[in-house]
């Protein structure tokens, strides 16, 4: 790392440096990544950190001839109830399409930006899928793999005795208080046993007896 290139917040690993900067800083620090030959843009995206906020990061790389890309990763964090940075278009022309996805995904604004329309969701698709809070519904109409516990759906599911029931799997995506435990669902009859005389028979069904009378 050279004098001319210094950074306040900076980690590194596996020769990959981390800068984390201010929200406020975020559009000063990719104009001095791009100054310092930090020319190429590789991505752009964000995470949802629930109650502390989201953390965007934007992956940018410095290629000196046939030496190996020395690269930066700057990351910010901007609260839930503001989520809004200034767009990085002016400086990175190929971070459009990826602020575009992080608009539609996470809910997060661009201010400036030339086109900040939904890339990939049909129009009119409401919530944004990558939010922790975003509820996958069809998980919740369609029984999740997992989701019964041993003893629940009959005898035949019934749990060896003195042996402790796992923990519930739960849908990814889904709301505690959203699935109903299957517990409380009725439960289906049991077939008839045909070895039971006692049994009820489908008329259409039964066997002539032998024997005359």
């Amino acid at each position: 790392m050279t004098e001319t290139e210094t950074w306040d917040d900076v980690q590194e690993t596996f020769g990959e440096r981390t800068v984390t900067v201010a929200s406020g800083d975020w559009l000063a620090t990719l104009e001095r990544a791009h100054g310092l030959g930090y020319t190429f843009f590789d991505w752009l995206t964000a995470v949802d950190e629930e109650a502390a906020g989201f953390d965007v990061f934007a992956h940018v790389a410095k290629i000196v001839g046939d030496e190996r890309a020395t690269r930066l990763l700057i990351r910010t964090r901007i609260p839930k109830d503001k989520p809004e940075l200034p767009s990085a278009v002016p400086i990175y022309r190929g971070a459009n399409w990826h602020e575009r996805e992080t608009f539609e995904m996470f809910g997060i604004t661009f201010a400036n930006h030339p086109n900040l329309i939904p890339l990939l969701l049909p129009d009119g698709f409401d919530g944004h899928p990558l939010r922790k809070d975003f509820v996958l519904a069809a998980r919740v109409a369609k029984e999740w793999p997992g989701v019964k516990e041993p003893g629940e759906g009959g005898p035949a599911h019934a749990a060896p005795a003195g042996r402790a029931t796992r923990r519930r799997m739960v849908p990814p995506g889904v709301p505690d208080g959203w699935l109903k435990p299957l517990s409380d669902q009725p439960e289906e009859a049991p077939a008839a046993d045909a070895s039971d005389p006692s049994a009820p028979t489908d008329p259409g069904t039964s066997q002539p007896q032998e024997g005359g009378a």
